[in-house]
């Protein structure tokens, strides 16, 4: 089956943003007298969020502490630190350079807020020109809510409009669509949508992690394998 348009995940899966995560949780472990996180353990807790992040890092402990006074000590750190060491994983660039020169309309929906989304971006032109970009709480909802892939879906349809050919635009539906994510909340979003879902194994994902039991309808173990579906 050939596909019309596609959405990324985008921690994880478009961008290697865990050592700028990891820098901000050791810098609030450092404030408490902490040991600090390897990357070896941060990294597959990355797609968790802030809190996945701050209980790996304070274990047992993480009761006895403020959360939203440590989210803010995190958030801040992270957000004056947003691209570091951040990067695109291998052959994104290559693959999201073939689809916006073939005119395949492309997009991200991500659950990290739009205040840290849109400078992150920023880094990354590539990203920040693709058809629709939409944040955890872009329409106050995040995923595995539908909600946001629907919207971006939308979004990405509009934007798309005169640029690609009539056949291809009125053949871009939800089941039309594949939706890329490196965590079970991804492929659930996608699954809620309607859409075909792809699993990005090379991302942050834990060594026992049940990838099978997620239900994906395909998996990738790098990323130009989506050249495929195109």
């Amino acid at each position: 089956m050939k596909f019309s348009s596609i959405l990324f995940d985008l921690d994880g899966t478009l961008l290697k943003t865990a050592d700028d995560l990891g820098a901000a949780l050791n810098f609030v472990l450092r404030q408490y007298n902490k040991p600090e996180v390897s990357a070896q353990l941060y990294t597959p807790e990355a797609s968790n969020g802030t809190k996945g992040l701050l209980q790996l890092g304070f274990g047992e402990s993480f009761e006895q502490y403020d959360f939203e006074q440590l989210k803010g000590q995190f958030l801040t750190h992270y957000a004056n630190n947003i691209a570091c060491h951040t990067d695109y994983f291998d052959e994104v660039v290559k693959t999201l350079t073939f689809l916006t020169d073939n005119n395949i309309p492309w997009g991200i929906v991500t659950n990290k807020p739009e205040f840290l989304t849109t400078p992150l971006l920023k880094h990354f032109p590539l990203l920040e020109n693709c058809h629709a970009v939409v944040s955890g709480d872009t329409v106050g909802v995040a995923k595995p809510n539908p909600k946001p892939m629907f919207h971006a879906f939308d979004e990405m349809k509009q934007r798309a409009d005169g640029t690609i050919s009539d056949t291809i635009h009125d053949n871009m539906i939800p089941e039309h669509c594949l939706y890329v994510g490196d965590a079970q909340r991804d492929i659930a979003a996608g699954q809620n949508a309607g859409m075909k879902t792809v699993a990005a194994l090379y991302g942050y994902i834990e060594p026992d992690e049940d990838v099978a039991g997620w239900c994906a309808d395909f998996d990738m173990e790098t990323f130009s394998e989506l050249l495929r579906f195109f």
